[in-house]
């Protein structure tokens, strides 16, 4: 197999599940040397630890593991500074990707004297920044310390559920909204760097994140009979979009929404 990236590095926030450990496993595939980013117990992080390497050794590439908190401004700086102080890591980030599922799942309301925990200001707050805006710092932080090759993408995640409403979804919503919309921001002052910034709205995907929303089990149940291809969307489709979008024939593709979902968003 050809190996497109083999001078070339991804940087995943996310990357122990879901869309962005599927990301690790296709970019190693194509010669990118990966830094995965992500929050795990001991227990978790053991048998993680034990596929990354076994996905680098199979590729032939370096695959780094960080248990950090990448919402946490300190450790961010300290992840930049420890990754831009290794020999050959400057201008050679191909891929920001922000694939980082954090944030609260309640309700807006609750029928008076009942026991339900209503969402407050400081969980949308949380929510936004950890499954939105958060992305701009990360952005930023490898730009000013020349981490970014001259052609670098950065990608964010976002959902339908920005645009209609799910039980309990009101936090990421919001979240997945100010991002649809920074990212818009970013691609246009960020491009005349070089730096292609765009978003990936995936179909419904069985994730460890998607389960967590309340309603999910009926978003399971519908998503196959509505999708035109009449199946759910997989977090290896996701991951080959985005090795699409590090491709050099991308280059031209700024400040877009793709739809990753097999025609889902049309019904």
């Amino acid at each position: 197999m050809e190996k497109q990236f083999s001078d070339r590095w991804a940087i995943i926030l996310g990357g122990s599940s879901g869309f962005g450990l599927a990301t690790v496993e296709k970019l190693a595939l194509h010669g990118m040397n990966i830094a995965a980013l992500y929050r795990e117990t001991s227990a978790g992080e053991k048998a993680l630890k034990e596929k990354l390497q076994g996905i680098a050794a199979a590729a032939g590439v370096t695959i780094e593991a960080h248990n950090v908190n990448a919402l946490d401004a300190d450790s961010r700086e300290a992840f930049v500074r420890q990754f831009a102080a290794a020999e050959g890591r400057k201008q050679r980030v191909r891929l920001l990707l922000h694939s980082i599922a954090r944030g609260n799942l309640k309700p807006l309301a609750a029928a008076p004297g009942e026991a339900t925990e209503l969402l407050g200001i400081e969980d949308i707050r949380f929510t936004a920044y950890a499954m939105g805006t958060s992305l701009l710092d990360w952005a930023r932080s490898l730009f000013v310390n020349g981490l970014f090759c001259a052609d670098a993408r950065i990608i964010g995640l976002t959902s339908e559920g920005a645009h209609k409403y799910w039980d309990g979804y009101a936090a990421v919503s919001i979240a997945k909204a100010s991002l649809e919309s920074l990212v818009t921001y970013m691609a246009v002052e960020l491009g005349k760097y070089g730096l292609k910034t765009n978003l990936i709205q995936a179909g419904i995907t069985a994730t460890p994140s998607l389960k967590r929303i309340p309603s999910s089990d009926q978003l399971l149940d519908l998503t196959p009979r509505r999708n035109p291809l009449g199946r759910m969307t997989q977090v290896e489709d996701i991951a080959n979009a985005i090795y699409l979008l590090c491709l050099d024939e991308a280059a031209w593709i700024n400040g877009s929404l793709l739809h990753v979902d097999g025609g889902e968003h049309c019904r």
